[in-house]
């Protein structure tokens, strides 16, 4: 495990970001390890959020058996003993949410137990409630009604917005979406993610600097201006490449 203030160090960089520097360790295709768009924030606010995942599945058709009213509080000592900060990541077994297991009671609860948000391929409900408690919702819906949800399973492999994620998996969430990070990049990544910005720099600083001193206007004729922004992208990719040599190699070296 790395520290909490190294997780926290992550909150300055937003989504994007930590997925442009996750590249520059090349542990996994470019394709993988975030959720798909139908997982979305829920409060409209600038929230990051970062921990350990207690994983879960939930369904709502039909009443519990005893058997499952049980799993409650199976599903609360998990969550309190995944490392913190800890986030929970639901997967709703249904053909469709129909019952919210989250609402005022539950995410006060959870706060209670030290978990700052939620990630669920489900529904969230009681947004005026849970807004101002600063638990963060990242869900698929919002529904109405808790209808018959019980818990079916806990510290699985879950399903949610398109991939699996593990027990202890390590989350990251804000406005854009839901990223998983390898914990083995924790130490060097805040080191690549300003990689990634600096990366960026010749063409946005370029490209603003010529907007601001001769208007966009300007740009309608000459073919200098294509060959400045082509040389700045040039640059970038450079700096980028160089980045992914860099992490790719401290990260060999470290392990």
């Amino acid at each position: 495990m790395v520290s909490y203030e190294q997780l926290e160090a992550l909150k300055q960089f937003d989504g994007p970001t930590i997925c442009n520097a996750i590249e520059f360790f090349s542990l996994r295709p470019r394709t993988a390890g975030f959720l798909k768009p139908e997982i979305r924030k829920i409060f409209p606010s600038h929230t990051r959020v970062v921990g350990y995942a207690c994983t879960a599945k939930i369904s709502a058709l039909h009443p519990p058996t005893m058997e499952q009213k049980r799993l409650q509080e199976t599903y609360y000592k998990a969550v309190w003993e995944t490392p913190k900060p800890t986030i929970t990541l639901i997967q709703d077994i249904d053909p469709e949410p129909i019952g919210s297991f989250w609402g005022e009671v539950q995410a006060t609860v959870h706060r209670y137990l030290g978990c700052t948000a939620v990630v669920t391929s489900g529904g969230v409900r009681d947004l005026d409630e849970v807004f101002p408690t600063g638990f963060e919702y990242f869900a698929r819906c919002v529904l109405v009604s808790h209808a018959y949800v019980h818990l079916e399973a806990v510290q699985c492999p879950v399903h949610v917005g398109g991939i699996t994620v593990e027990p202890g998996a390590l989350v990251f969430a804000d406005k854009h979406g839901v990223v998983l990070i390898p914990e083995e990049t924790v130490p060097y990544l805040p080191e690549a993610c300003r990689a990634a910005q600096e990366a960026e720099f010749p063409v946005i600083h370029n490209c603003r600097k010529a907007i601001e001193s001769v208007g966009v206007p300007a740009f309608a004729s000459g073919t200098e201006r294509l060959d400045s922004l082509m040389e700045w992208r040039r640059e970038m990719a450079n700096l980028r490449e160089e980045a992914t040599k860099k992490f790719t190699s401290l990260l060999r070296k470290n392990q």
